[in-house]
């Protein structure tokens, strides 16, 4: 492992990762195992390219040096990026998946138990099947073998999440202040967007989702130059990202005077995060958070509901999403206590205020020793523009004909 000082964590933190993964591997009886996942390898690496649709791998045997498989074009992010000291480039002309295997043989580990990650949304199941047949037996499915680790972060983790923070806080409120009427959505994107990045954040795994009036009840819609109109609401969604770790919030815009309904909606998700909040510490299980978040929500008299999870588990992530919710996600059912170290983006949002608005406030928490911690600052209470901050304009005549 080469120790160098430019990477997004000290070498500590990825000798301990990659230890902690060997006794992983240990306690299943793996020789080596493959890691394809990007937002594993990031974690193991540090290892990171827009790159990722095609085959990139990480070997890690038990006892030897770990070598990374990629494109040739892919491996100037390894020489450049990573601690890795061994890579096996192919060409675009070339085979990944011989490339794999003949790696593996020279590793002297042909006759092994290897594991891979078959959930792996970048090993396809062609890929997998080409793989199986000239590989042959040894193969084990140790999908999670990484995300165990993943799942609890690092006081150095959490300390990148914080600027990942600012960033989308900073994107958030810049966004709230954009949303009035005569605005479009993409304008309000768009100062979202440069917001955030001129914070110090980098590009997230999801752009802002932007939805005005009506357009707001369709599951993750997002700007499509729509004009917001005056007594329209708009929900916003960001997350900030920084070093591939991010964080999410939800807020709302109300143009116009706030409606009885409009903000009962906004007390009771405020008076819910703070309940969560309250309860959220080691020990409680996911699924007592869920049920907390569900019976308050579903509790409103303004026609809402929740629709969704109550929340998910959120650090690492590349496109096409921001969520680790296939590590753990807030549902009924889920037994699992919180441990310290957790990071949980919380959404007790409401989908259906009077039969047609969904609005939303969400925090993004980490689990402490005794209880949680908000990430953000940023008031919670919907924005209000009681009379809009640009004209609205009246639409151009148009010619009988068209």
């Amino acid at each position: 492992m080469r120790r160098r000082s430019d990477m997004t964590f000290e070498p500590e933190e990825y000798e301990r990762r990659v230890r902690e993964l060997r006794e992983r591997m240990a306690q299943r009886e793996l020789d080596a195992v493959i890691i394809t996942d990007p937002e594993n390898l990031m974690y193991l690496t540090d290892h990171q390219t827009t790159g990722y649709s095609f085959f990139q791998a990480l070997i890690v045997p038990l006892e030897a040096d770990a070598v990374m498989i990629t494109r040739a074009l892919e491996e100037s992010n390894v020489i450049a990026r990573t601690w890795v000291e061994h890579s096996r480039p192919y060409p675009d002309t070339g085979d990944a998946i011989l490339e794999l295997v003949s790696t593996l043989r020279d590793l002297r580990l042909s006759d092994s138990r290897v594991g891979y990650e078959r959930n792996s949304y970048y090993f396809p199941a062609y890929q997998q099947d080409r793989f199986h047949d000239a590989f042959g037996e040894g193969l084990v499915d140790c999908f999670g073998i990484v995300e165990e680790g993943r799942i609890r972060k690092s006081p150095a983790e959490i300390d990148v999440m914080q600027l990942a923070a600012y960033a989308g806080e900073a994107g958030m409120a810049t966004g709230l202040q954009a949303a009035v009427a005569g605005a479009t959505e993409n304008e309000v994107a768009a100062a979202i967007t440069a917001a955030m990045f001129r914070s110090g954040g980098e590009f997230p795994a999801v752009l802002p989702y932007v939805a005005s009036g009506p357009r707001s009840m369709i599951g993750h819609s997002t700007w499509e130059g729509r004009m917001i109109r005056p007594g329209e609401h708009v929900y916003l969604e960001v997350g900030g990202c920084y070093r591939r770790y991010h964080t999410a919030l939800m807020r709302t815009a109300v143009n116009g005077a706030l409606s009885d309904s409009m903000y009962s909606a906004q007390e009771l998700m405020k008076h819910t995060l703070a309940e969560l909040r309250s309860l959220m510490k080691p020990g409680v299980t996911v699924a007592e958070v869920d049920r907390l978040a569900r019976s308050m929500i579903e509790s409103n008299d303004v026609g809402a509901r929740l629709v969704t999870r109550a929340g998910y588990s959120i650090g690492i992530a590349f496109p096409p999403s921001w969520d680790e919710g296939y590590i753990l996600s807030l549902m009924d059912g889920d037994d699992r206590p919180l441990q310290e170290g957790m990071t949980l983006h919380v959404l007790p949002w409401m989908w259906g205020v009077d039969g047609n608005k969904t609005v939303g406030i969400s925090d993004t928490v980490r689990i402490t020793e005794d209880g949680c911690q908000s990430f953000f600052t940023l008031p919670e209470d919907f924005t209000v523009h009681e009379s809009s901050a640009r004209s609205f304009p009246t639409p151009a005549a148009v010619p009988h004909g068209f």
